[in-house]
C-alpha cells in the first residue's frame, strides 16, 4: 500500500455479521456487536491514513424486514456507539455525517445521532458518513423530486438538467455532505452486489470483494483492500 495514494473517499458495505454469530452458536446480535468493534477499528485507521471521507452502510431502507428484536437492537447500539464514541471522533478531529432518511428511526437514535452530528461539525479531519435507512433508489428518486420542483417553479428548464445537478443534489453531493463519488467500495462477507448502495455514484467507483466477514476485518485487512485499489489502472472508459 502507498500511502500517498490513499483514495479520498473509502465507501464500505458492512457484511456479514449474522453469519459470523451463527458459526459460533451466538445471537445475531452479538455478531452486530462485534461488527460495530470491527467499525470503531476501521474509521480510527482510515482517519490515520488520511482518509477524507469514510461511508458506511449501516441500516438500509430494506432492513426494515427484519425481525423487531433485531431491528431494535441494531437501533441500541447505535446510540451506544454515538454516545460512546463522541469524544474520541472529537479528539481524532471527525466530522461525522449522516446520509439517509432519519424521519422512520426512533426518536433516541435520531437525537442520539442529531447530537453528535453537531457536536462534531466543527471537526475538519476526516468526514465518517453513516448511511442509516439509506437506500439507493430513494436517494436518486429524492433527487429528481428536489429538481421537479425546481421545474416547477421555474428556477431551472427541464431541458437544462444534468448529470452534475443531479450528484449535487443526493446525499453525497456538494449540497449536502460534499464527498461526492467513491473511489473504492469495499463489500464483506464474499457477497458480490450493491444491495442498493450509492447506486448513482458507483459509476466509476472500484470494487474490492472480500471473504472476511466485517466482524473479522481487521485494520490490516482494510490496508490490503486499499492496496488492491492501488493497483488497478483506472481509465474512467479512456485509454491512456
Amino acid at each position: 500500500m502507498d500511502k500517498d495514494r490513499i483514495p479520498a473517499h473509502i465507501a464500505i458495505i458492512m457484511d456479514g455479521n449474522g453469519r459470523w454469530a451463527k458459526q459460533r452458536g451466538l445471537p445475531r446480535l452479538a455478531g452486530h456487536n462485534a461488527g460495530m468493534k470491527a467499525m470503531i477499528e476501521i474509521v480510527r485507521r482510515a482517519s490515520d491514513l488520511g482518509v477524507k471521507h469514510l461511508t458506511v452502510y449501516a441500516f438500509s431502507t430494506e432492513n426494515w424486514k427484519r425481525s423487531a428484536q433485531e431491528i431494535s437492537g441494531l437501533f441500541r447500539l447505535l446510540i451506544r456507539y454515538v454516545r460512546t464514541e463522541l469524544k474520541e471522533l472529537m479528539r481524532n478531529n471527525v466530522r461525522l455525517m449522516i446520509l439517509g432518511d432519519l424521519s422512520a428511526l426512533p426518536d433516541d437514535a435520531v437525537a442520539a445521532v442529531n447530537r453528535a452530528v453537531s457536536d462534531t461539525a466543527g471537526n475538519t479531519g476526516m468526514q465518517f458518513n453513516i448511511a442509516l435507512n439509506y437506500g439507493g433508489r430513494d436517494e436518486i428518486v429524492r433527487a429528481v423530486n428536489l429538481l421537479a420542483g425546481e421545474v416547477r417553479d421555474g428556477r431551472i428548464e427541464p431541458g437544462q438538467i444534468t448529470d452534475e445537478m443531479i450528484s449535487e443534489r443526493l446525499y453525497t453531493g456538494a449540497r449536502e455532505t460534499g464527498c461526492g463519488d467513491p473511489e473504492l467500495i469495499i463489500r464483506t462477507s464474499g457477497e458480490q452486489r450493491l444491495s442498493n448502495f450509492l447506486l448513482w455514484q458507483c459509476a466509476y467507483s472500484e470494487f474490492v470483494f472480500t471473504d472476511v466477514y466485517w466482524p473479522d476485518f481487521t485494520p490490516e485487512e482494510f490496508e490490503k483492500a486499499i492496496g488492491e485499489f492501488q493497483s488497478r489502472d483506472r481509465r474512467y472508459g479512456g485509454r491512456k
